[in-house]
């Protein structure tokens, strides 16, 4: 009878503890993706949080697939130590020189953006109070024939529910008063 050994030696587990840690740091090269498409699109926390959870997809499924290329499809627990040391040592390493120069490159580019469009700002703002003139013009006109029609109800002056001196009743009796006589 033939047995499968799933014993693996030291050198073996070396070796693929070593690849875990280089996984890991491909994974926080694949998570400062998620972090510069933050930087550059700035979002609300239901998004980054489907960021995250979309990450950690990633990670579950390179997991598996390294178990399944690598170790014969054998999961171990320093596969995903490994994994987290790699990216520890990304990110403490590559990761914040990574997010450092991508800030600095995104303010510079947002200032030559705004050197290059500051023209087309000026004509825009400019051309938007021309468009505000020409705009309340055009309702006035059709607002002033509106003001002359006189409704009742809606010219202040004429409301008699709202004078003090309309509140008492002049030439009404009381129902008391009415039944004394």
């Amino acid at each position: 009878m033939s047995i499968t050994e799933n014993f693996l030696t030291v050198s073996e587990e070396l070796r693929l503890f070593g690849i875990s840690c280089l996984v890991g740091a491909a994974l926080g090269a694949v998570y400062d993706v998620f972090r510069a498409f933050r930087l550059i699109f700035p979002h609300n926390s239901i998004l980054t949080a489907f960021e995250d959870i979309l990450f950690f997809c990633i990670y579950a499924v390179t997991l598996s697939v390294f178990s399944a290329v690598f170790a014969g499809g054998e999961t171990r627990l320093y596969y995903a130590v490994g994994n987290l040391i790699g990216f520890a040592l990304y990110m403490a390493l590559v990761g914040s020189v990574v997010m450092g120069t991508l800030r600095r490159l995104l303010t510079l580019l947002g200032a030559v953006l705004k050197l290059i469009f500051r023209p087309v700002k000026a004509i825009y703002t400019l051309l938007g109070k021309k468009l505000l003139l020409k705009f309340v013009g055009f309702i006035q006109i059709i607002v002033k024939p509106l003001k002359k029609i006189k409704i009742v109800l809606l010219n202040r002056r004429n409301l008699l529910y709202n004078k003090m001196e309309n509140k008492k009743r002049k030439n009404v009796k009381s129902v008391v008063e009415k039944n004394e006589t």
